[in-house]
This record gives structure tokens, sequence and C-alpha cells, in this order.
């Protein structure tokens, strides 16, 4: 039997050639096996005895749940959705939300043109993927074309795709793209719209000077899309032996993000015996896990406050917009002629050709491109592959150890920091990710502006601003392991998409480079994080004796409290009732007093029959996003920033207008005052708990009433819902793995699956799945379904 140490090493053994399929031409079957065993909710345990059969059997499962998800994904990844539904409509990729098909199909087929998946594929491992990965990728494409072929696509059981011309094979280069593409969600992804339509404005004859960058006013670029902002992120705890009832160690694993298409997770079993047995969530088109389990280690991720990407600002040459100035040197921008085939509304095809322009620092973007100055954004992970390897390593690491060594081998992690314990009961920590080396010196001269909410603008007129390296890091322009903020610990470790200086507040992170982390004070949820753990430590939660156990650990995350009602409902109430007629900002006076009724009477939890909890919601956004911060009882302190800004100044004249634009918005759309969000968020007419991360709750949820209606893929209105996806509670016991899981939306994509929301009624009523990891725990199921496969 190989050793887990023997493993590793197989794991980054260099190949010279690529195992993708040419184009168009998917990977045949080459005598893989694989068992799938389905146990409740329809959770598929995957059995084979080396990589490739593993894949296959991955892909055939993942194909009966979701062939439609992953047909539209590869629809956009080869750039032909405008040839089959038309260039106007909106790409259902939900990562680079409100990129209409042309501008995408344009992208993605420039991408293909010039060959970059391909050129990452070449070359060898620790660089390229390893020849386990290769194999993985290849039976998994196997498996999904032998799915396809045995259903046919006349006979698929997912309305949303089946019979419909543009389902069909699949190659290993669909997948490395997606692959490569998931890595640039916080880099150019949600530039492509802008990339796309970019156009040079007319040449002019006139001279203009290039000096002095910082004397004019910067423009506001796009802001990073839906997936990373507003409801969505990620909660992640690790818990050590300190913290621990039993001194051993947990993890909650809670990622935030769009319930449909290519940011849905799935959840799965890996098993080569002898070699991996890794139980998590994957995202669709992956043939990995990212979050899991195996028996000695678990890990989870949180998008994290790293910049992975930078806005180089070009000064243009006089009279030549397409060329830009380098250290008094003009450089020419590249030009990629890009034709994309569509259908017009008669139903008739033709084709719309495009340039794409490039510049030494990555794409030039429309936005902004005058006579004198262009954009242009550079990603850290524009040459990254290497997530697919480390992931697959981690999942073999059977200690921390093993899984820091797997990231620094690899050093793939896009834009997550990760959380991880072992059977030790010690708790690990870093960011880990592609981070564009820019040092702090350099930034006090080159960042010309500095946004932590989109990407830094630097300045692109002088080689001084380049992107330097670091003696470890694997590819030169980012940094490597030895500047990343890390932080080992024997009782806990949390982050709800905050800052790495208060992962531990009891240990302040500090001495990483600015590039790092700009935001240092904690928002709501991650202070209701930070405040739970605390007060499960010191017993003050109600939960009983101190330290947390697997069913408090469960209790904490759906305990669906509403740290924004905590501290401020009270006040709100004292100010209706001292005076029930409040002033709207369009001057109306408004009757508030039912709406005090309401809020005195909410339980200030976010239960889906929490009722009062829609209007405080309402309340609360207008207060956050009409009026200035001056409304706080006590204001910021950062010598205790878990617990300040705290309370609500009712006398403030701000705070009685929002209630009464929140009485009056919910009256207007004929919302009772006293709903309860299950109300008004349901996926496939389930109610659901959970509310906004800006009210300071940790469980985020959100939807509207129809959300769900049509599936787990298509991006329409009314379809969409986010938040709380895949939720893991596990504890390394000496006796193996206890888990307890959840997958909100269940595991297919398909409406017509009785599976398609059976996990979300378990959400709804806080229920858990008791996870089947062993074999005996696999084959007690009463519900168990076998299937063994040979191709």
């Amino acid at each position: 039997m190989a050793t887990v140490a023997a493993a590793l090493c197989l794991l980054a053994v260099p190949t010279a050639a690529s195992a993708a399929g040419p184009e168009g031409n998917p990977v045949g079957d080459h005598g893989y096996t694989a068992r799938i065993q389905r146990t409740e909710y329809g959770i598929p345990h995957i059995r084979a005895a080396d990589f490739g059969g593993l894949g296959y059997g991955y892909g055939y499962a993942f194909a009966q749940d979701n062939l439609c998800a992953m047909a539209d994904q590869v629809l956009t990844l080869r750039g032909e959705r405008s040839r089959y539904l038309g260039p106007a409509a909106t790409s259902n990729d939900v990562l680079a939300h409100g990129t209409t098909n042309l501008a995408s199909d344009t992208y993605h087929q420039g991408l293909r043109q010039a060959g970059t998946v391909q050129r990452l594929l070449d070359r060898p491992a620790p660089l390229g993927p390893t020849e386990q990965v290769r194999r993985l990728v290849d039976g998994y494409v196997a498996g999904y074309n032998r799915y396809l072929r045995d259903t046919g696509v006349a006979k698929l059981p997912d309305p949303t795709c089946r019979g419909k011309d543009w389902v069909g094979p699949i190659t290993a280069l669909d997948v490395w793209t997606g692959v490569y593409e998931f890595g640039q969600v916080e880099g150019v992804t949600p530039f492509r719209q802008d990339i796309a339509t970019a156009i040079p404005p007319a040449p002019t004859n006139g001279a203009h000077s290039v000096g002095a960058p910082r004397a004019e006013a910067l423009p506001a670029l796009p802001a990073l899309p839906k997936v990373l902002a507003d409801d969505t992120g990620s909660n992640g705890w690790a818990m050590g032996r300190d913290a621990t009832r039993a001194h051993d160690a947990m993890l909650l694993a809670n990622p935030h993000l769009p319930w449909i298409a290519n940011a849905r997770l799935y959840q799965v079993q890996l098993t080569i015996p002898g070699v991996l047995d890794v139980s998590g969530a994957s995202f669709y088109g992956s043939p990995v896990v990212e979050l899991g389990h195996n028996r000695s280690l678990a890990w989870t991720h949180t998008a994290d406050h790293s910049q992975h990407a930078s806005v180089y600002r070009l000064s243009l040459v006089p009279g030549d917009p397409t060329s830009y100035l380098v250290d008094g040197k003009a450089v020419p921008m590249t030009r990629q002629t890009v034709p994309v085939t569509v259908r017009g509304a008669d139903g008739k095809l033709s084709t719309v050709t495009s340039t794409l322009y490039a510049s030494r620092y990555g794409p030039v973007l429309g936005t902004h491109w005058t006579a004198t100055t262009a954009y242009a954004v550079r990603d850290a992970n524009a040459d990254n592959l290497r997530l697919v390897n480390e992931w697959l390593a981690m999942g073999s690491s059977q200690n921390l150890a093993q899984l820091q060594s797997a990231q620094h081998t690899y050093q793939g992690m896009p834009w997550m920091y990760t959380f991880a314990v072992d059977t030790s009961g010690t708790t690990y920590f870093t960011d880990s990710s592609r981070v564009p080396h820019l040092t702090d010196a350099q930034g006090g001269r080159c960042i010309l502006q500095a946004d932590p909410e989109r990407a830094d603008i630097v300045d692109g007129s002088t080689a001084a601003c380049d992107w330097g390296s670091d003696p470890d890091a694997v590819e030169p322009g980012v940094f490597g392991p030895g500047s990343a903020p890390t932080l080992t610990r024997t009782d806990y470790l949390a982050n709800s998409n905050n800052s790495p200086l208060y992962t531990n507040p009891a240990a302040p992170l500090t001495g990483y480079p600015g590039v790092y982390d700009s935001r240092s004070q904690l928002e709501l949820r991650p202070q209701l994080g930070l405040q739970m753990i605390a007060g499960r430590l010191d017993g003050g939660d109600g939960l009983g004796t101190p330290g947390f156990t697997l069913p408090t650990l469960q209790a904490a995350m759906f305990g669906d409290r509403n740290y924004s009602g905590e501290f401020g409902r009270d006040a709100v109430v004292a100010l209706c009732r001292a005076d029930p007629a409040l002033t709207a900002r369009d001057g109306t006076t408004v009757d508030v007093r039912a709406a005090c009724a309401a809020l005195a009477g909410w339980d200030l939890r976010d239960d889906a029959d929490s009722h009062g909890a829609v209007l405080w919601a309402a309340f609360f956004s207008h207060l956050l996003e009409d009026f200035p911060s001056t409304w706080w009882q006590v204001p910021y302190d950062p010598a205790h920033p878990v617990t300040t800004p705290r309370g609500i100044n009712g006398d403030d004249v701000n705070v009685r207008t929002a209630l009464a634009d929140a009485v009056q918005g919910l009256t207007a759309g004929k919302v009772p005052l006293d709903a309860a969000p299950g109300s008004l968020q349901r996926w496939a007419g389930i109610p659901l708990p959970g509310c906004g991360e800006e009210q300071g709750c940790f469980n985020v949820v959100a939807a509207s009433p129809t959300s769900g209606h049509a599936g787990g893929v298509e991006l329409s209105g009314g379809n969409l819902a986010q938040g709380t996806s895949f939720v893991m509670a596990a504890e390394l016991t000496p006796d193996g793995p206890r888990t307890r899981t959840m997958l909100s939306y269940g595991e297919p994509a398909n409406p017509a699956s009785p599976h398609y929301s059976d996990q979300t009624a378990l959400f709804s009523h806080r229920q858990w799945v008791t996870e089947r990891f062993t074999e005996a725990e696999i084959t007690a199921d009463p519900q168990l379904r076998t299937t063994t496969l040979r191709g």
C-alpha cells in the first residue's frame, strides 16, 4: 500500500506532454473502472483503483445530476453562446455577472485563439498539471461523455437542455479552461465586458503632456462581481484542542455563493484505497474537492482581502491611442482580431468581428480610454493552472505540515484564505493566494489610487512599477509563501471575509505587505462570528458548559442571530413609541405604530418565521446606504475592534428618517410590516432563513419569492439566490472524523430531480446530514444505490 508521503511525491512528478485532447475531440474511454455509491440525498461516493478511474466515476456521477449546467458552462467557455442563443442576452456566467453573450464569446474565443490554456498545459509540473491530475481530468471527461452517450441528448432527464442542439461531448480543454477562469474571479473576470468591447478613440494630431500622473482625477473602474460582494463570501472557523470539550480539532466551513450555474458546489467523496480518501465539496466542473476533510485533516476557505490584480494606467503616445510610453519609450499595443458567429432574430447566422487590445501588463479596457490615457488589467492568476494540483495534494495530506508543503510546492491558491485543522488539535491559517508583488515602498510611489473593493490603479509609465518577485515564489510577479500572513494556534482561528489582522484577536497578525490587506476594521458579520466564539469559550452563549462540541458548533452556525438588531432594536422601538409619526425623505408623514409593534415583537433572529425581521432589514439598509455613520451610539474604536461600532442613537434624525422610509417602501410594495424572511426569500417554494451580512448576520442568505423556479442553471430575473451553500461541521476524533453537512440547494441543478431541493427543506428547518465516510457507514445506508462503470 502506498504511503501518504509517497502519494504526495507522485503528485509532483512532472510530465512533458499534455493529456488534453485536441479541440473538439473528446478524450475517449481507456479501460477506466469506477464504483459510484449514492447515499441519502443522492450524495455520491466514488471509488476507483487509479486517478483515471476516479475521474471517470466522478464525471459520470456529476453528469447524472448536472449535465445541463456543465453543458451551459462549456457553451460559455467555447465562446459559442451567440451562435445558439443570440448575442444580446446576458451570459449565464454568474462569476462575470452582467456580461453579454457577444462580449463573453469575444473574450473566450480570443482566449482559445491565443492558445493560452494549452500553453499552460504544456508546462511540466509543478507549473503545469501533474500526471495524476491530467489522468483525473481525462477520466472526468470520459465519464461525462459516457453518460451523455448512454442517455442521449433527446432523453436527458433535465428539461433545461433536453434536446438542445448546443449539448454535446466535452473535451479536456473545456475542463481546463473552466479551471483557468475560476482562478481569475478576482482579477480579469469582472472586466470581461470591458475587455471585449474596448475601442480606441480616433487618433489626434495634438501633443499632450504625459507627466504628473497624479494631477488628474482617476476614473471609477468596474466593481467586483456580485459573487464576491454584498451577500456573498464565507465563514470559516478552525477550532483547536484548547477550544473544544474533547480537546480535539473541529472545523466549520460555510461558503456564501450564488446558488446557480458555475458558482454552485457539489458534494462528493473521492477514494483511491491507500492513496486518497477525501470528502467535501467541489465547484461545478472541477474534478477535485476544494474544501473538505479526510481521516486526519480538515480545511476550508474564505474569500480573502488581498489584491489579485492591478489596473495599470497607460500614458499614451501623442497622436497614437494604441501605443503607450514606458520609461519614455513607445510600446505598441498588440491586436487580436476575433470573429464570433451570432444568430440573428430571424435565425440566420452571421459573423461579428471585434479587436482585442493588450499591453505588456494585460488586456486593455474600454472604460476611460481617451486620446491620452488607457487602462490595462494584470491578473496574478493569468498563468495559474496549479490550483488543481494543490487541492488534490491537500486532499491527500494527512497533517498540517503536509498541507503546508502542498501549498508551498504548487502556490496555486487563487483568491482564498485557508483554514485547516488536524488530529493533533492544532489550527492553521494562511493567505497563500496569488498576490501581486508590489512592495509597500512601490505602493507609495506607484499606486495612483488605492481601491480595496476593486484593484489598485498603478502607474504604467515606468518599469519601476512592474511587479517584482520573491526567491521562494514558483513564478515571478507574486509574493512567495514567506511573505504571506500565517498563524498556527491551539485555540481557534476564524474569518468572515475580514482582514488577517483579527484571525484571532488575541494574537493580531501584522508585518505582511500592505497589498495583502487594506481594510483592518471589522464589519458586523465578522464581529458577530468572533463574539459567538467568545461566548462558547466562556459559556456565556447559553449552550452549556464552555468549549465546543459538535452539537454546539452546529447550533452556533444556525443560531440565525441578527447582530445589528441585538444592539439597535430597542433604541428604535423607544423612538417610535415616543413619536409614532415620522417624516420620510420625501416629506411624507408616516404612521409607524404598526412598525413599532412589529419590531418590539421580533425575536432578533432571522429564522424563516421570525416576524419583523424583514422590516429591520429594510430599515437598517436605508440607514447604512442613505446616511453617514454619525448615528452610531458607540463609534469605531481600533482598541476594541470586535465590539465597535455598535448601538443606534435613537435621537439622530437620520435614524427616524430611515425608519419612515422603510415603512413607506414596504407599504408601497404591499409587504406586511411584520413579514418574516421565509415569506419573501424562497428556493423552489421552500422558505429560507438568513439575512444580509450588512446587518451582522452569520447565516447569510438573499433570495426572492421565486428563486429556484427555473432550476439551478438559468440566470434570469427572480431565479437567483445566494449565500450559505455548503455547510460542513467536522470533528477529528481518534476514531475518525465525525461530520455533519448540508448543501442548501441539493446535489442536482435539475429541477425535475427528487433531490433538487431535498436539502433545502433541511436548511429551512436547520437540520443536518450525518456524513457517511467509512465503507461500513456507506454500505449501512438503507437507501444505498451502487453503479459499477467500466469503459
